[in-house]
């Protein structure tokens, strides 16, 4: 057997932490210490160090729910976890005060179809195996399918300004319970939705992590978009599907602007200076 291991057989492991600022708790602190804390902050968030996750993004949070919003993703999840040990270290710890988190996993899903299983479905639309069509649909298929869970697996964050997360589930009511659909129903019921989220392509890119058994909820949805009316539009569109509709259950969402570590921390006013025994922001 292959030795125990806190690093996944394939994938990354996913943090998504969201932090609250204690006003209270930075008006307690001297000037001084502020501007060490932003530097160690700003050193700890860079996503270019040394010892930086494989992936990590900053975002400031519209709302009250969190200010600072982090998504992280590492094979090693205690890599993604010191990047939180020493924000709480810093001297800035005691200000920036964990709101929520949401741990997951990366995954290629079940409803992924192989190359055989999507060559079913275009029969099965219709397409016969002796039209032209078919090959080349087939053939298109086979050629990017490595590249998509290439990216599901290990994903590169786009450069889109917008981030928003949500938590969800699938539901088990007695009238709608997603785990006693045969899988055939379910491929099906996924494949509508994807179909659904193709149409966004190159306004929103979507990354779903898996959290059974790491969190509260089944599976997490980072969704970033060129422009925040395309976050609305995506997820209206998508709720008439009958996957959303019938079988599912979501959690808060999170809305957020990404930017760096230093200009997040200016635009939450982390930037005191004593005058006149009064803090200036």
């Amino acid at each position: 057997m292959p030795e125990p291991t806190v690093r996944l057989t394939e994938g990354w492991h996913c943090l998504h932490m969201y932090y609250q600022v204690d006003q209270q708790a930075l008006c307690s602190l001297d000037p001084a210490d502020v501007a060490h804390g932003r530097a160690e902050v700003t050193a700890i968030l860079d996503p270019a160090a040394t010892d930086a996750p494989a992936r990590l993004q900053t975002s400031v949070v519209s709302g009250h729910k969190a200010d600072l919003g982090l998504m992280m993703m590492d094979p090693d999840p205690l890599k993604i976890d010191a990047i939180t040990q020493k924000l709480r270290a810093s001297r800035l710890g005691t200000v920036l005060r964990p709101a929520w988190s949401f741990v997951s996993i990366t995954e290629v899903s079940e409803y992924v179809p192989s190359v055989e299983q999507y060559a079913d479905r275009l029969r099965r639309e219709g397409t016969s195996p002796d039209d032209p069509a078919f090959q080349a649909k087939l053939n298109a298929y086979q050629q990017r399918l490595p590249a998509m869970n290439q990216q599901r697996l290990y994903p590169d964050i786009p450069p889109y300004p917008c981030v928003t997360f949500y938590p969800m589930n699938k539901i088990r009511h007695p009238q709608a319970n997603w785990y006693t659909e045969p899988f055939s129903v379910r491929s099906e019921l996924m494949a509508e939705h994807a179909t659904s989220g193709i149409r966004f392509a190159g306004k929103v890119s979507q990354l779903i992590t898996a959290s059974t058994g790491f969190d509260d909820w089944e599976w997490g949805v980072t969704l970033w978009s060129r422009s925040p009316e395309h976050i609305k539009d995506i997820v209206y569109s998508m709720r008439f599907d009958r996957a959303s509709a019938k079988y599912a259950e979501f959690g808060p969402f999170y809305i957020g602007y990404v930017m760096s570590a230093a200009e997040a921390l200016t635009h939450l006013r982390l930037t005191c200076e004593r005058r006149g025994g009064w803090w200036r922001r």
